[in-house]
């Protein structure tokens, strides 16, 4: 492991123990990188770490999650989502949050689905990996402005993280409904301070990088995180559970 890993993995650490305080918790598992690394990095640090994936039946992140946790061996519980409920409960959930914003209605119905989950197995507090892909350059608006240089990555970079702290708010809003608190260690203001440090050159190569968040792939296969895992390109949550597809469906 480089002095640049080392740093990293020390951080997320740091990051997670200082958020995260119960010992038991439910992690929102969809066999990527980022969540496989978080589940592998709190399990390595002793916490009681349940898998929890959520979908449409046979979708992407439930198969490829059962996949990925054959090589983990951790428990791992998965919710399948009913397709005659859920246009009523993701119309409850719009009324909710009250916004339009696709993605926002798409990620908090994903989160009450989650929560439900964690609430079933008598967990209170879910882990998530979110953070990384707005500090990593793991979204393809990051490739878009690449050749207009760092600055404009950084411009991406402010309005990507803005956009999802706010958007963490309403998914807790709804996780409240089931006595569950979501936890976000890599979106703390000490770990977003940081992972701003680290140079772009470890995040994005150029405009035609499909994979991006080369330094977390990189740590993540250093501290033995499933190949499978380390290597996937990114699939966002609302499109890996199907919940993007059912959405437009109801509108």
């Amino acid at each position: 492991m480089n002095q640049t890993q080392k740093q990293l993995h020390e951080n997320i650490k740091n990051s997670i123990s200082e958020t995260v305080k119960e010992k038991k918790i439910g992690v929102a598992f969809s066999g990527g990188v980022d969540s496989t690394l978080v589940s592998k990095i709190c399990s390595d640090m002793d916490y009681d770490v349940t898998l929890l994936t959520i979908g449409f039946s046979e979708s992407h992140d439930i198969l490829f999650s059962k996949k990925v946790n054959e090589h983990l061996k951790y428990p791992h519980h998965i919710l399948e989502i009913d397709s005659e409920t859920f246009p009523e409960i993701s119309s409850q959930i719009h009324q909710t949050i009250k916004t339009e914003n696709l993605s926002w209605n798409e990620n908090c119905i994903a989160f009450y689905y989650v929560s439900k989950l964690a609430q079933s197995l008598n967990l209170d507090t879910v882990v998530t990996a979110n953070g990384i892909d707005e500090l990593f350059c793991g979204y393809n608006a990051y490739r878009e402005v690449f050749p207009a240089g760092e600055s404009e990555i950084n411009k991406v970079m402010v309005s990507k993280l803005d956009n999802e702290l706010k958007m963490m708010k309403a998914a807790n809003l709804i996780a409240s409904e089931f006595g569950v608190k979501i936890l976000q260690p890599l979106l703390s203001s000490a770990f977003i301070d940081y992972a701003k440090t680290i140079p772009v050159s470890e995040k994005i190569h150029d405009s035609e990088d499909l994979y991006r968040k080369h330094i977390i792939r990189e740590l993540a296969s250093e501290i033995n995180v499933p190949e499978i895992s380390c290597t996937k390109r990114k699939k966002a949550l609302q499109y890996g559970s199907k919940i993007h597809k059912a959405l437009l469906k109801t509108r």
